[in-house]
């Protein structure tokens, strides 16, 4: 029931989380670049609620996302559900007390999430490649997203043990002779 009520409020943080991205941060650009908070958001889910959880919201995120912006479908999808894989590797290598940490796990993240779809979309749609244009963007993003984590990390980190301790549970199994 805990699990069905933490999957619920995790839907909710999503739904949240489309609305600022394509309201709130419509209005507050840098240089005309918005966040792609969904990236800190799949991180988030990936590092406290695991591979089980974190890959599946990613792919649903994904989807969902490429069929409202109307991109090529599957794309957001797989970029996300690679942020995921990688957000569970930082969770059993890596400590999520530290602010710093989680900056560069963001970092890491959105670099990997930008580069890995601009990839897809060049081989996808045959576009033209211009990297000075992309790295610019790249870099603004990055920047934003970091920004957004260090304000997010205190709720973020308070919430994510809640749900760590919930869907990770450590089923200890006694045998009694």
């Amino acid at each position: 029931m805990k699990k069905a009520f933490t999957i619920i409020i995790l839907i909710s943080i999503f739904l949240l989380f489309y609305f600022l991205q394509a309201n709130f941060f419509s209005w507050f650009t840098i240089a005309g670049v918005k966040p792609n908070i969904f990236i800190i958001l799949v991180l988030f889910i990936s590092l406290f609620a695991g591979l089980k959880i974190g890959i599946p919201f990613a792919i649903i995120i994904g989807l969902f996302l490429d069929l409202m912006v109307g991109k090529n479908i599957g794309t957001s999808a797989i970029m996300f559900a690679v942020i995921a894989f990688i957000g569970s590797y930082f969770d059993k290598n890596f400590s999520k007390e530290s602010k710093l940490t989680m900056m560069l796990m963001v970092i890491g993240s959105t670099c990997v999430f930008e580069i890995g779809s601009y990839v897809l979309q060049i081989f996808q749609l045959s576009i033209y490649v211009e990297i000075l244009p992309f790295l610019n963007i790249l870099w603004k993003e990055v920047l934003y997203n970091t920004i957004l984590t260090i304000i997010l990390y205190p709720i973020m980190q308070k919430l994510g043990y809640k749900i760590e301790e919930l869907f990770k549970q450590q089923a200890i199994l006694t045998r009694y002779f």
